[in-house]
This record gives C-alpha cells, sequence and structure tokens, in this order.
C-alpha cells in the first residue's frame, strides 16, 4: 500500500509546477492548479485582477466587486503528450445578492487515470489496475467592506481516492483514501495608497492606543492621513488550503495540505474606449512543513535557510552574501509571475507572461488569447486558450476555458 502511495505521489510531483521539495511535504497538491486559461497564458499573474467565474478560486476577495452572475469552466487534458488518460476539470458558478454580498460555488477534480499495482505481495483482487482521482468542492463568500475593498472566505471539502482498498492474505485490508477541509482567505483593494502603507504601522499603534483610551476616558489621537495615491493600482492577497493534515492510512503518516500565500499586483495602464492594457505581477510561497498550522504560517519562510550544502558537503551560509541569499532554497522556491493583457474594443484579448520557479525547474513564456461577445444585449460568452509552460514531463501545457457572464 505504501508503494502505491509512494507513486502516486511522485507522479504528481512531476505534474504539477511547484518547488519539489515543498510537494515532498504537501498532499493533494492538485489544489494547486489554477483554472483559468486567461491567467494561464498571463503566467499566472491574476491575484489582484481577476474579475470574472474563477475568482472564487484566485481571490475570494475579488468576488466581493461582481454584480452578475458568472459561470465559469476549464478542461485540460494535463500533461496529454504523457497520459492520454489524465485530465482536470473545473467548474464555478457566483451570484451577486442585494444587501448580503456574494455566494459562490465551485468544484474541483483530478483524475490520475488508470495506474498498475506495484506491490510483490499477492492481492485478492483479480484486477491488474486501479484508478486514482482527487475532488474538491468549495463554497465562497464575500463581502465589499468599502468602495475600494472586498473580503472573501472560502470554505472546501477535500476527497484523495488513490488506492482502492487490498487485501494481503491473512491481512486486514488498507484503503489509500483520505479526506480533510480546508479555508482561504482573500482580500482585494482597488486604488493602493503607498502613503498609507508607509503610515500603517503608526496608525496601527495609535488604533491600539484609541481602545485603550475608549475605556479608559483618555482623549483619542488623531491617525496619520499621510497619502501617495495610485488610483489604477490594484492589491491582492489570498491564503489558501489553511486545514488540518490529510490522512491515508493513519495520522502518524499524514502530511499538510498545500497551503500557499498568493499575493500581487495589477496596474490598469491604459484604459479607453477602444483600448485596454493591464499588467500583473504576483508571488507565490507554499508554506508547507510539518509544523502546526498557526506556527506554519511564519516557520515556512525561514524553515530552509542553510539547508544547502557544497560539493564538498559543507553548510553553505545562505546570509553570509547577497548571491548566497537569492540562491537560498527559501528564496528560490517563491514562484514569480509577470503577466500583461491587452484587450480591443472589449472583443479580442491578446496575453502574455512569465512564470518562474527556480526551486521546481518551471520557466517560461506563456502567450494566449480570447474572445468575449455579448448576446441579446445580455449574455456575455468568453473563450480563453492558454499556451504555459509544463514542467518535466512536457515543454507546455494547452488549455481552454469558457466562461458567461448575465
Amino acid at each position: 500500500m505504501k508503494t502505491k502511495l509512494l507513486l502516486l505521489t511522485l507522479m504528481a510531483a512531476l505534474l504539477i509546477p511547484v518547488a519539489a521539495n515543498a510537494i515532498s511535504e504537501a498532499a493533494v497538491i492538485f489544489l494547486l492548479i489554477e483554472p483559468g486559461s486567461r491567467a494561464g497564458s498571463m503566467g499566472q499573474a491574476h491575484v489582484a485582477q481577476v474579475d470574472d467565474g474563477f475568482a472564487s478560486y484566485w481571490n475570494p476577495g475579488a468576488l466581493a466587486f461582481n454584480r452578475k452572475s458568472q459561470v465559469a469552466s476549464m478542461y485540460s487534458n494535463w500533461f496529454a503528450e504523457v497520459f492520454n488518460d489524465m485530465y482536470y476539470f473545473h467548474l464555478a458558478w457566483n451570484k451577486y445578492v442585494e444587501d448580503l454580498g456574494n455566494i459562490g460555488l465551485n468544484a474541483t477534480y483530478m483524475t490520475y487515470g488508470e495506474q498498475e499495482y506495484q506491490d510483490a505481495d499477492p492481492q485478492t483482487s483479480d484486477e491488474e489496475t486501479f484508478k486514482s482521482y482527487d475532488l474538491a468542492v468549495a463554497a465562497t463568500y464575500s463581502y465589499q467592506l468599502s468602495q475600494k475593498t472586498g473580503v472573501g472566505l472560502t470554505f472546501k471539502f477535500i476527497l484523495s481516492d488513490l488506492v482502492p482498498e487490498l487485501k494481503s492474505p491473512g491481512e486486514e485490508g488498507e484503503r489509500g483514501q483520505g479526506m480533510s477541509y480546508a479555508f482561504d482567505f482573500g482580500v482585494k483593494h482597488n486604488g493602493v495608497d503607498f502613503g498609507q502603507i508607509l503610515v500603517s504601522p503608526y496608525n496601527g499603534a495609535l488604533l491600539l492606543y484609541n481602545g485603550i483610551a475608549s475605556l479608559a476616558g483618555f482623549n483619542k489621537a488623531s491617525l496619520s492621513k499621510y497619502s501617495i495615491p495610485v488610483k489604477k493600482l490594484d492589491f491582492g492577497l489570498n491564503l489558501q488550503n489553511v486545514g488540518p493534515n490529510m490522512t491515508y492510512i493513519d495520522e502518524s503518516q499524514s502530511d499538510p495540505l498545500p497551503m500557499n500565500w498568493r499575493m500581487g499586483f495589477s496596474y490598469r495602464a491604459l484604459e479607453s474606449q477602444y483600448n485596454k492594457l493591464t499588467i500583473n505581477a504576483d508571488m507565490n510561497k507554499l508554506l508547507a512543513n510539518d509544523d502546526p498550522i498557526y506556527k506554519r504560517i511564519f516557520t515556512a519562510w525561514t524553515d530552509d535557510f542553510n539547508g544547502r550544502e557544497d560539493e564538498e558537503g559543507n553548510q553553505v551560509d545562505d546570509f553570509a552574501s547577497i548571491q548566497n541569499f537569492i540562491n537560498s532554497i527559501e528564496i528560490r522556491e517563491i514562484i514569480w509571475c509577470l503577466g500583461a493583457e491587452y484587450v480591443y474594443l472589449d472583443l479580442l484579448s491578446l496575453r502574455t507572461g512569465y512564470y518562474a520557479d527556480r526551486e521546481g525547474e518551471v520557466t517560461g513564456f506563456a502567450f494566449g488569447a480570447g474572445i468575449h461577445y455579448i448576446f441579446n444585449k445580455e449574455y456575455l460568452v468568453g473563450i480563453d486558450y492558454a499556451f504555459q509552460p509544463g514542467g518535466g514531463l512536457q515543454d507546455y501545457n494547452q488549455t481552454l476555458s469558457v466562461k458567461v457572464e448575465f
């Protein structure tokens, strides 16, 4: 049983482009496959820009600004050049409810196709193959706090069925199936004010003081209004997959979920009647280790420092020089994404981007296009295509997604 679970984990590690050493510490990494060919064609830089039906995955906080009903779906024969029976499917829906906010539902299904039994021990089953899959079903709620700020929360149920129940003579059967749940926390802010960011520690201290002053009857202090607004610059943050470990056989062999920190900016460089240009920049950090969740959010940023060895087997001091620091495991694990989207007449979109995962050795340019058209003055239909870096088994993946807004 352990052999089969290990083989499936190693296969998934090759298939999904995230840092390889972090993969070895996390389960159900299919949760890190980003849906939406629009985002894929921009190098997966999308957390601050997303405004379509995939928002509940990319940033639940961005969903708060939606005022229409949206449906979106993506299908991909993942690594089709290598596996003809492995595919990924994502379906999402969301709707605005007056005076309540936005609600959304989405489901993600990943099948790894047909596998052969690998254990040397005889099996009671006459079958020589089995099928494996992962499934996540999620519900999202988001609310617009102000004209510029939206927040959102997603709850997801996760089922991973990797290996069927098998029995060797004289032994009880074990099934490689696990269940868990997780939360995503997202926020989007339109029009970043760098002045307020600079004075946020000062204002934070004053807010704490004002709270105490209100209880003690003291005079409250005035907050700093120092402002450097950039009206066309938006910010997005999404902390994904915060939940208990996934257990397949017993608690001693459980693995953490792929908790992920996703943060980025989106700059609306051009906004005219006929032309629009948006430039995005994202960063991702997989927060995976054996610490409890409340510690992992902090320790996963530093636990891999000084974890390298030179050719002679000596530990490398990552803080000895700028070069050592930049090439440390911890910094190399950060995934950088850049992207741009040009839209003409709200009809045709051309996109490109660059994806850089140095530790996972997945880097390269992405390209894509989209067509969006309004039917009956009510239904907006969009079709997006992406040609993006694939990882170790093939150079590029091709994806297609469809979305409807009404």
